[in-house]
């Protein structure tokens, strides 16, 4: 299935589970943090592969991810990125740190957990909805330039698989956004077949489409 190929319809089943995984790492990170956190999952949308270096800012992009690869009824990789300044601003919040430093151990394990529960809860939701277990590896941090970081993701995926699902979230502590755009990427690269494994799992492979 390429993007084309997604309907309204799955689109707004994805945005669906997406808000559910939205609310499952609020409740995590708020129970972490002993603070009130909100997030609000702004855009859920398909996106070639060609198209994401460009939508995180530019292969020469400094950016802070967190990688997951997945198995089980589907299999793919997934992607919590964060720009390095949403990154500092998400660690001065959580912790008090400035950040003109740089990235502390401290701080880089504070983006480490962050992006393992956002995934983690993402994961969860999906796999509800779907109803088989997804068994996701350890997840590992890395920040680098995006075109690095990406040409490893994509390394990974065949080269018939050509569409990513992208989660646009913002992220809110106490009520206050915690980067000027509050934002943070997820990201669903699904190997070959995994489309149609979704669907096909949710009983509406071929619904809504032309």
């Amino acid at each position: 299935m390429n993007s084309a190929a997604l309907s309204d319809f799955h689109l707004d089943v994805l945005k669906e589970v997406s808000n559910i995984g939205a609310g499952n790492a609020a409740t995590s990170l708020s129970s972490l943090l002993g603070r009130t956190v909100d997030m609000k999952v702004s855009k859920v949308l398909p996106m070639p592969f060609n198209e994401i270096m460009e939508y995180v800012g530019g292969a020469e992009r400094m950016i802070l991810s967190v990688f997951v690869r997945i198995e089980g009824g589907i299999s793919g990789n997934m992607l919590f990125i964060m720009g390095t300044e949403d990154a500092r601003a998400m660690i001065r919040h959580m912790t008090g740190a400035s950040g003109e430093e740089g990235f502390t151990e401290m701080g880089l394990s504070v983006i480490h957990e962050v992006g393992n529960i956002m995934i983690g809860s993402y994961l969860t939701a999906l796999s509800d909805f779907l109803g088989f277990e997804l068994t996701p590896s350890v997840p590992s941090l890395a920040m680098d330039m995006a075109g690095a970081i990406l040409a490893f993701s994509l390394s990974e995926i065949g080269r018939t698989s050509d569409t990513a699902i992208v989660i646009d979230a913002g992220l809110l502590l106490d009520g206050a956004a915690l980067s000027e755009d509050g934002a943070s990427h997820i990201f669903l690269l699904p190997d070959p077949g995994s489309f149609d494994r979704i669907f096909q799992a949710l009983g509406v492979a071929g619904h809504g489409g032309n």
